[in-house]
């Protein structure tokens, strides 16, 4: 397992972006506006780690802050200003599996083989994503549902 990155909540993206671009000296290394789901994800590294975002497959070399803005206004509290923890997994269906015999819910399954959500038992949500391509869709992840948040 490897740490990948850390998702923040953010209210004003220009307001951000001074904060850990232009103050902190952050780099902005990719950046995501989803139309549909209205909203922008920038991802941000330390400029020491800038030349292992680009080596690595699927931009995953170098731990990462993801400020995630949410275009329309969003009520979230001071709690749900921390996203996630990112980890890559070399498989995301064994560690799926080894965390449900060890008693840990899976709060948003496996079922593209590259992504799942668990949370700690202190409600803090993890996300794990497959290494490399993701793997081929298969039961009974395919068919599990979502279960409470993440």
């Amino acid at each position: 397992m490897r740490y990948l990155h850390t998702m923040l909540r953010v209210r004003n993206l220009d307001i951000a972006m001074k904060f850990y671009q232009d103050a902190l000296g952050l780099k902005e290394v990719r950046r995501v506006d989803n139309e549909k789901g209205r909203f922008t994800l920038v991802f941000l590294c330390a400029p020491e780690d800038e030349g292992l975002f680009k080596a690595a497959p699927q931009n995953r070399g170098a731990p990462l802050v993801e400020l995630t803005y949410n275009w329309d206004e969003e009520k979230y509290g001071e709690d749900r200003h921390f996203g996630h923890l990112a980890y890559e997994v070399d498989d995301i269906y064994a560690t799926c599996d080894r965390l449900m015999k060890a008693g840990i819910t899976i709060n948003r399954p496996p079922r593209d083989g590259n992504m799942a959500f668990v949370r700690s038992p202190d409600l803090h949500s993890i996300e794990l994503l497959q290494k490399g391509e993701p793997k081929p869709p298969a039961e009974p992840w395919t068919s599990m549902p979502n279960t409470g948040h993440w």
